[in-house]
């Protein structure tokens, strides 16, 4: 652990206390209940939460949806929608400071990343305000001389939102944008353990103009709060960003009613590397994939399948790189990687470790708790493990935390096959200098997004999600957009060509 980078704790004033409530029809409501956060990197309180139940879910869909047949959104001109969405990009980019703090304090991401998370969020409300000014359905007159047909876009009415600690305010900006572009009303429910800057962005909300009803912030546990957002009758569709198995729950929740349900779930998502490649870059994007947000991440490269012929030379370049990752203190603008986001997840992380070496493979770096000076020992040492078998748990689950997994292959089938060998498919990515290497990989690897020559890139325009149990549906993109849209067939005879059906007797 001595060769390692790590950042001890620096001078930094802590805000006060966030005191978060929910936001109902407008109003900010307190509960008597609440809930704490304490922060994983600094071990104090860092915000107070209203802790929600049945009572507050249900009052917030009961205004989502007065809201929604009220017309008040839904029934605006694109044009207005999309002036309020460009509002709050810019009161967005007018509090970055003020929320990243709160959610490096709650997170343990380092405060750069936060940073880059929430600044960045902006651009996705912009481009969601451009899809509701150019939303447009089709028209058909070639039916008939007699008929024209219209297909129609409509907003899919009352959605549920459920986000995770991991992206707080990135992944809502990721679903809230979109669904009030199309012209939905929602109700938002944060995790528990991130919950301030969802409160924050409902602030922002309100400054913009959002009317009252069209955005409901319910703070609280899955259970009762999200339960009742899944199931309830007044709710049309679901979407949840999360574990595969809370997904597979909401799913069941949600069937008795059959509303839609749109799912980003986890991953197991391999970099493979061919010897071509160019493998400087190659190493450096592996070592961000795996480190960046503390491999707290549903696209995380937890996995790398190397060609053997230089997989020994490729994981002494990226082990290499490892130690100079620096470790420790979020709120110091220098550091990379944070604080792993509980005790529990911590142990959880070290117990795959320790399983993988007890069955063969070989701890190349890290494998344990690591303390930080005057942070405490809610951190996790970079890890990278090789001699990985195809079967082993550290190979074909997620670990969520920073730990690099290595399998090795000797040509293009088996290293498809290989990335094929899961029950995830978020994302995959290929190095290669042959680009028809390149695009063979591309289509036949069993993934939502393939990137080839990076890793983890991503823009507004891109839609993002994944296949087999790493989710359903789509987020963001012009595809991610009509997730929260019905489709209407209007039939429209012209004129009064038609025969009647009943023959009038002679």
């Amino acid at each position: 652990m001595k060769d390692l980078t790590i950042n001890a704790a620096i001078d930094f004033d802590l805000p006060p206390i966030f005191k978060g409530r929910h936001l109902i029809d407008g109003v900010w409501i307190q509960s008597t209940e609440t809930f704490d956060r304490i922060s994983p990197s600094h071990g104090v309180v860092v915000s107070t939460s209203a802790c929600g139940g049945k009572v507050e879910a249900n009052a917030a869909i009961a205004a989502a949806r007065r809201a929604f047949d009220a017309g008040i959104w839904s029934r605006l001109s694109g044009k207005a929608r999309a002036s309020v969405l460009l509002k709050i990009a810019d009161l967005i980019e007018a509090n970055v400071e003020r929320i990243v703090v709160l959610e490096t304090l709650e997170s343990g991401k380092p405060i750069s990343q936060s940073r880059g998370e929430v600044g960045g969020a902006a651009d996705l409300w912009r481009y969601a305000a451009s899809l509701a000014r150019t939303s447009h359905g089709d028209s058909h007159n070639t039916l008939g001389e007699d008929m024209l047909g219209v297909v129609l876009k409509e907003p899919i009415g009352v959605v549920s939102i459920i986000t995770p600690w991991n992206f707080p305010f990135w992944i809502l900006s990721q679903k809230l944008p979109f669904a009030l572009a199309a012209g939905c009303t929602v109700v938002v429910k944060p995790s528990e353990m991130t919950p301030s800057s969802t409160v924050m962005m409902g602030e922002l909300l309100l400054e913009a103009g959002l009317p009252a009803g069209v955005c409901n912030i319910v703070l609280g546990y899955g259970d009762p709060v999200g339960s009742v957002m899944s199931s309830h009758d007044d709710v049309d569709m679901v979407t949840f960003t999360g574990s595969t198995g809370v997904g597979k729950l909401i799913t069941q929740a949600s069937s008795g009613t059959l509303k839609k349900v749109a799912l980003e779930l986890g991953g197991k998502n391999p970099q493979v590397i061919f010897p071509d490649a160019d493998l400087e870059s190659a190493a450096d994007a592996v070592t961000f994939g795996v480190y960046f947000n503390v491999g707290q991440c549903c696209n995380s490269s937890s996995r790398i399948i190397v060609h053997e012929d230089i997989a020994e030379s490729f994981v002494a370049r990226v082990v290499a790189l490892s130690k100079l990752v620096k470790f420790g203190d979020p709120l110091d603008p220098e550091t990379q990687v944070g604080a792993i986001v509980t005790p529990e997840h911590n142990a959880k992380i070290d117990a795959y470790v320790q399983a993988a070496i007890a069955e063969g493979a070989t701890l190349e770096l890290g494998g344990g708790v690591m303390p930080v000076e005057g942070l405490g020992h809610q951190f996790y040492q970079p890890t990278i493990i090789s001699g990985v078998r195809p079967d082993m748990a550290i190979a074909r689950e997620e670990v969520f935390g920073p730990v690099l997994s290595v399998l090795t292959f000797r040509t293009l089938d088996e290293a498809i096959a290989l990335t094929n060998d899961s029950e995830f498919g978020l994302s995959a990515g290929v190095w290669s200098e042959n680009m028809h290497t390149c695009l063979e990989f591309a289509r036949r690897a069993q993934a939502g997004t393939v990137w080839t020559n990076t890793w983890m890139d991503g823009y507004p325009e891109l839609a993002f999600g994944g296949v087999k149990q790493s989710g359903q549906g789509r987020e963001i993109g012009s595809y991610g957009y009509d997730e929260f849209l019905e489709v209407k067939s209007l039939v429209m005879r012209i004129g009064r060509s038609r025969a009647p059906w009943v023959q009038a007797s002679t």
